[in-house]
């Protein structure tokens, strides 16, 4: 008779509810490294707008142009301010989702020890059967000698 694990529907929930979970965390941590990118490139950004200012500013330029460096700035650091924001949201999602990451997990680690577990009697007691029909076998074999 074939191993017959009660809880294997129990256990298919599980793997795929960790399953899920995981590439929640993966979406999140995806969306954080787009993010710190994008924070990384108007920082980027924001340094040349201050090297072009600064040497537009060794020549006389039309105060409009010196309005459009202010205004870029100011654009810039908006958008940074926003990312920032965003950034942060990402990271304290990402904790939430560990905490439901760890949970499915342990749950499945605790329907994988009782299959281990499961199996493991299983195994035992068709050792035992074997061996008991093998010195059956053999006490039958003496006798008729």
């Amino acid at each position: 008779m074939a191993f017959r694990f009660p809880l294997a529907a129990v256990l298919l929930v599980r793997e795929n509810a960790k399953k899920r979970e995981e590439q929640a965390l993966h979406t999140i941590q995806l969306e954080i490294a787009r993010v710190s990118l994008q924070i990384e490139e108007l920082d980027a950004d924001l340094a040349s707008t201050h090297d072009a200012r600064e040497l537009a500013m060794r020549q006389p330029i039309p105060a409009a142009e010196l309005h459009s460096f202010l205004l870029r700035v100011q654009a810039i650091a908006e958008l940074k301010k926003t990312l920032l924001s965003r950034l942060h949201a990402l990271k304290l999602d990402r904790e939430r989702q560990m905490k439901v990451y760890h949970a499915a997990h342990r749950d499945l680690e605790t329907i994988l020890d009782m299959f281990d577990d499961q199996r493991e009697a299983y195994d035992q007691e068709q050792n035992r059967t074997e061996q008991k029909t093998l010195d059956d076998i053999f006490a039958t074999r003496r006798q008729r000698n």
